[in-house]
């Protein structure tokens, strides 16, 4: 994401959507890949998500109510009390150490993985556009370079305090599971029949969707040769030391 961002052109596109709102914005760190969510049963079949009522918003709300959830917007401050009562009966936040603070496994024990939806979640800041454009260009970089040096700091933060968190509540009987493979699949089907169709008559987002997933479809090539080479690896030793 960072990639496509800075170097494939993908920021530049981006503008184009932030003028429309008088912004210009900057990329400032990355979660990673988020965790798909708590829920109170377990989700084994694509027919287990019918009916269920699932705080998520946004393309995955759209997406994942084809397959039969029911998509719930709530403010982060009602989900807890939602959950508690029984008002929803999944929700997806960000990752364990932040989900940890919130408290969900005390009501669902059941953690889902991998959010399809947010497989690396990138933060910008926005500035208004004619403010930014009044500033001189050394302010300007001088602003990006701070941009950058928190976007490290933040993905870096993310990668360092999942781990411990994730072995927090598992040690307290927090159940993970992945998501079966039909599900997967069904989901991927559905997201790009949205993103089809909303390429279709939003030629704004078909234009960056379309350089997305070629820089994507490009970069996983090199992902296959090195990046999971090396990382499947070391997985599977690490559980041999």
């Amino acid at each position: 994401m960072e990639s496509w961002l800075v170097h494939g052109g993908g920021n530049d596109l981006l503008q184009e959507v932030f003028a429309s709102f008088n912004c210009y914005g900057i990329p400032m760190g990355n979660t990673g890949s988020q965790m798909g969510g708590w829920f109170r049963k377990e989700i084994n079949k694509v027919e287990d998500l019918r009916g269920l009522k699932f705080r998520i918003g946004g393309f995955a709300g759209q997406i994942i109510s084809r397959l039969g959830v029911v998509p719930q917007q709530l403010a982060p401050g009602d989900i807890y009390s939602a959950l508690e009562k029984g008002t929803i009966d999944a929700v997806e936040w960000i990752g364990p150490a932040d989900d940890e603070k919130l408290g969900f496994y005390k009501i669902a024990k059941y953690y889902y993985y991998p959010a399809w939806w947010e497989g690396g979640a990138n933060a910008h800041t926005l500035v208004n556009v004619e403010k930014w454009h009044e500033l001189p260009k050394s302010y300007q970089a001088v602003l990006l370079a701070a941009a950058r040096d928190a976007g490290n700091w933040m993905t870096g933060k993310y990668d360092a305090a999942n781990p411990p968190a994730i072995k927090r509540l598992v040690a307290g009987g927090v159940l993970l599971r992945p998501f079966s493979q039909d599900i997967m699949e069904a989901c991927y089907k559905a997201a790009n029949q949205v993103y089809a169709e909303t390429g279709a008559i939003n030629p704004r987002f078909k234009k960056l969707y379309e350089s997305l997933a070629a820089f994507r479809s490009d970069s996983y090539l090199w992902w296959q040769v090195a990046e999971m080479g090396f990382d499947s690896f070391q997985v599977r030793m690490r559980s041999r030391t």
